[in-house]
């Protein structure tokens, strides 16, 4: 089957109520990102941190996967998928993704502050302010904080390069490393852009396509179009 790379941003899982960055009225919108996404923060105020992020696995917790994150899924019966995704929230597995690699962090998973590999899940919302990993150190969320690496770019990088279509939902292609995932499709791969807004296309020269509506709304069309395409 033809090998199809989806890489997504927040807005595939803004159309499931799921807050983004650049929302006036979002989550973020009460807190700076210096205050709960960096490391210097969870240093300072680690239960400001910490309840943030509970507040987010809670709305995610909360949310259902939408039309958009469904039709990804039901294109496996077509194509070899791969998601890429840069979304922290599991609704691409819940929607029946098989093949997802998340490169900022999962909200279902808390790591050692030790040991970054040390990683174990969690049950429900909530992380206990003291809890501990098997290695004794405090756990912190599985996230990528800025000014942190993207620990799992190049094997998105490797994905990306295998792609003979890629996809681009959601993403206003200006958060890198992330946003050159683009670049590392091989010449003449076409490249499909869902999207409503105006997303950084100028460094793409491979054959583009955009559908300038939301993930719910967009994705399903497009991969109506794809399947006709085969």
């Amino acid at each position: 089957m033809k090998k199809l790379v989806v890489f997504t941003g927040a807005g595939m899982s803004a159309d499931s109520g799921l807050a983004t960055f650049r929302d006036s009225d979002g989550l973020w919108a009460n807190y700076r990102i210096e205050e709960v996404c960096t490391p210097e923060a969870l240093a300072r105020n680690r239960a400001l941190v910490i309840e943030f992020y509970n507040m987010r696995r809670r709305e995610m917790l909360s949310a259902e996967p939408n039309a958009g994150h469904r039709a990804i899924a039901d294109l496996e019966r077509d194509f070899d998928v791969e998601v890429v995704t840069q979304n922290v929230d599991d609704l691409h597995e819940r929607a029946g993704s098989t093949h997802v690699t998340h490169l900022h962090g999962e909200l279902r998973k808390l790591r050692s502050t030790r040991n970054p590999d040390l990683i174990v899940p969690i049950e429900g919302w909530e992380q206990p302010l003291d809890a501990t990993a098997p290695d004794g150190s405090l756990l912190r969320p599985h996230i990528v904080f800025f000014g942190e690496s993207v620990p799992m770019f190049e094997r998105a990088a490797e994905i990306a390069a295998q792609a003979e279509a890629m996809v681009v939902v959601g993403t206003s292609l200006a958060v890198y490393p992330a946003a050159s995932l683009v670049r590392y499709a091989r010449p003449g791969v076409p490249i499909y852009v869902v999207d409503p807004g105006h997303p950084d296309t100028t460094g793409i020269r491979n054959p583009l396509t955009v559908i300038p509506k939301r993930a719910a709304e967009g994705v399903p069309e497009l991969a109506e179009l794809l399947r006709r395409a085969k």
